[in-house]
């Protein structure tokens, strides 16, 4: 099963499965985003998801770390089963920074309503169809913001937590048209924090991303004005600020 533990350096989280769990997330992801253009004024916040999904897909091709986590195959177990086989499973890793996944977070639930309402067909209520209550891929998707929301409630403090919850899952965060370069923008000022300051900022950044203030219209006019100024889409303007070669996590 999925879990997922604060980094050292509170830069981020580890997100650990072995291949099946990754191989079940990775496509449950890619199912609840769509295709391209299917939710046209999702498509920022698709391709952040996407993000994820590229690091579960190159940790499945061993291209990420790994560890040895215990399976519960003691001797007195292996004994009674009367079996030879290691007392530890081969677990994969990603690491995603913090900023990230709190807006992965967040997306995932527009995604999932809008997935449903595109299984249903059904513009009232859809999540409560029938057709979704068991769905395979909803279900896999709301585990992973389970687990995360588990590694928050055991990284902040109760209050902090609590807060949290409230401002990313109220019906009022929607992450249409969401200019992500302002993703960008936080990824990188919260790399250049002491790992004490990320650990105290990480409740601030979840509000900052949900309640999109001043700070974040600020980025929006100046990526919007790049936009028509180069006569492209937003999509295509870069975020100007650079991320470290390595990431200590």
């Amino acid at each position: 099963m999925i879990f997922v533990k604060n980094t050292p350096n509170n830069t981020g989280v580890a997100v650990y499965g072995d291949y099946r769990d990754f191989s079940g997330l990775y496509e449950a992801l890619h199912d609840i985003v769509g295709n391209e253009e299917e939710f046209s004024d999702h498509e920022m916040s698709r391709l952040r998801v996407l993000g994820v999904c590229y690091d579960l897909r190159h940790a499945m091709m061993g291209d990420r770390e790994y560890e040895f986590v215990d399976n519960g195959m003691d001797d007195n177990t292996k004994r009674k089963l009367s079996v030879l086989t290691p007392d530890k499973n081969i677990y994969l890793k990603i690491n995603v920074l913090w900023p990230e996944l709190l807006f992965v977070m967040m997306a995932l639930n527009d995604f999932i309503l809008l997935y449903a309402k595109k299984k249903a067909r059904d513009s009232y209520g859809p999540f409560l169809d029938r057709r979704n209550i068991w769905n395979v891929s909803i279900a896999q998707v709301r585990m992973f913001q389970a687990m995360v929301a588990k590694c928050i409630q055991k990284t902040v403090s109760p209050a902090s937590f609590t807060r949290m919850m409230n401002l990313m899952n109220r019906d009022y965060v929607w992450m249409g048209n969401y200019i992500t370069q302002y993703l960008d923008f936080l990824n990188v000022r919260f790399l250049e924090y002491s790992p004490e300051k990320r650990l105290k900022s990480i409740p601030t950044i979840a509000k900052r991303l949900a309640e999109q203030g001043k700070e974040y219209m600020k980025v929006r006019s100046e990526v919007i004005a790049a936009a028509q100024h180069y006569n492209c889409t937003v999509e295509n303007i870069r975020f100007a600020g650079e991320y470290p070669d390595e990431i200590d996590w």
